[in-house]
């Protein structure tokens, strides 16, 4: 599931089905498979920014998302103890300078951030929304575990037989 968003980008307080979205990664699919249904508009570069709701309890630690190159052969596996996980895909990345003489441009990368879901504090009580109400004397932990890996790549084309 994920929490949609209103026009403003606050999550409306529905926790919604990813089935038949561009949100519907329960299967390895490419990022920029269904990017295209999410267009630019006058207020939104279009692309990724949702938080997905995390299957688990949160509290405990799981593992939420697996990335991988089939050009590089690097993955990178995420763990942590929220119950959400926002996925940003670079959609303000313009021409910006980055490593070397590497320029950035839109959607050349992607953030995973572990989180309770944003604008918890005004879905209290609703149900499925996590608790973000820290009490004096209380104690706030988060825990988010990248792992990477690194694997031959796959060749751009197989070679043909002989």
């Amino acid at each position: 599931r994920y929490t949609p968003v209103d026009a403003t980008l606050i999550p409306t307080g529905e926790l919604a089905g990813v089935a038949g979205t561009p949100f519907d990664f329960r299967e390895a699919t490419p990022i920029g498979k269904a990017i295209g249904g999410l267009p630019a508009t006058t207020t939104d570069p279009g692309g990724y920014d949702v938080n997905f709701v995390l299957r688990g309890t949160p509290g405990i630690k799981r593992r939420c998302a697996a990335v991988r190159s089939p050009r590089t052969g690097i993955a990178m596996l995420v763990s942590t103890d929220q119950a959400g996980l926002q996925f940003y895909s670079g959609n303000f990345l313009d021409g910006i300078p980055g490593k070397g003489d590497a320029v950035y441009g839109k959607h050349a990368g992607l953030c995973l951030e572990s989180q309770a879901f944003p604008d918890s504090i005004n879905k209290q009580g609703r149900d499925g929304w996590p608790s973000v109400i820290l009490r004096p004397g209380g104690i706030y932990r988060h825990a988010m575990v990248h792992a990477f890996t690194a694997a031959e790549p796959r060749p751009a084309q197989a070679p043909a037989a002989r």
